[in-house]
């Protein structure tokens, strides 16, 4: 006997704020029960202190996580000089206090320093892995390991304000993908001599992703509370939020097949397109997305993430 599959076949990109104090995945667990969705996933953890954007992909969405995944992102963040932490965030234990002895204009000089492509070494405590475990597994036991460093970029920083009285400084910070903002705060602060940790991070945009786009749990909530008061279908008010699942791929060249050879696309057959570029494209049947595809060595278009024919059910 077949088992049945529990939950709505829904396809879309939900934009949420995540709020402070719960893991990336219960924040994407919450959300994909108030929608009922068979299958859920985010595109970029955000650690429990953090808030923020957090695409969450519904359905045939997933396909296309890492294309999120792989995109630049803008943070805001907050942090505290003088103290540095195990964590270099504010969940972590104060391992060194320090005297803050700088001027306004050598703490914009050494915050303009991180503009650019630089090589980053990833925390201790990030959720990168080394022989199969975290490297947070490792910091918690007091162990250090090797980690390789990655080429990041910084195409914006700015210092948004420093409070000399609290010795507090924010910044809003546009990064290249797999930058980890508690570490450039550590850095900073070891630039300045005087250590510092994050105290405050909010990721306000994710990709071309607008902050105006975002919803809270809460507001979700409220939403489905709102159906089920009317004795409509939660889905009347849950599934306008949901963003068409191809704007996940805005930087893919798109490539215009028929109907027919949207079919065969489909069905995992080659299509003959004229002019097709090497990379992944975007291919769209008669105005309608049908997923990524590639060129292939004989020069046709070979589907890499095709979509099913599956239709989204009424909740």
């Amino acid at each position: 006997m077949a088992r049945r599959t529990k939950g709505r076949a829904i396809d879309g990109i939900l934009l949420l704020n995540k709020p402070q104090g719960i893991s990336s995945n219960k924040a994407l667990q919450q959300a994909k029960g108030i929608f009922f969705a068979q299958k859920a996933g985010h595109t970029g953890a955000l650690d429990p202190l953090a808030t923020g954007m957090l695409p969450i992909c519904f359905g045939e969405a997933t396909k296309f996580t890492q294309f999120l995944l792989d995109t630049d992102k803008t943070y805001v963040v907050r942090a505290q000089l003088g103290e540095r932490t195990t964590t270099s965030d504010s969940d972590g234990e104060i391992v060194e206090t320090r005297p803050v002895n700088i001027t306004r204009e050598q703490l914009e000089q050494e915050v303009a320093s991180f503009l650019g492509e630089s090589d980053q070494y990833p925390s201790m405590y990030s959720a990168l892995k080394y022989q199969g475990q975290p490297l947070y597994k490792y910091a918690r036991e007091g162990i250090e390991v090797p980690r390789k460093c990655r080429k990041i970029n910084v195409y914006r920083i700015t210092l948004d304000e420093y409070d000399e009285q609290s010795q507090q400084i924010q910044m809003t910070v546009h990064v290249s993908k797999g930058t980890y903002i508690r570490t450039i705060v550590d850095d900073l602060g070891e630039k300045l001599g005087c250590g510092a940790h994050v105290i405050m991070l909010h990721r306000s945009e994710v990709g071309h992703y607008p902050s105006d786009k975002m919803i809270t749990l809460e507001a979700l909530e409220a939403l489905f509370a709102k159906a089920k008061m009317e004795e409509v279908a939660p889905s009347t008010y849950l599934d306008e939020l949901l963003l068409p699942m191809d704007t996940a791929l805005v930087d893919l060249t798109v490539i215009n097949i028929t109907a027919e050879q949207g079919v065969a696309f489909g069905h995992g057959q080659t299509v003959e397109v004229a002019n097709l570029p090497d990379g992944i494209v975007k291919v769209v049947a008669d105005g309608k997305f049908v997923g990524i595809g590639e060129r292939n060595p004989q020069g046709l278009l070979k589907a890499k993430r095709a979509l099913s024919s599956a239709q989204p059910e009424s909740l």
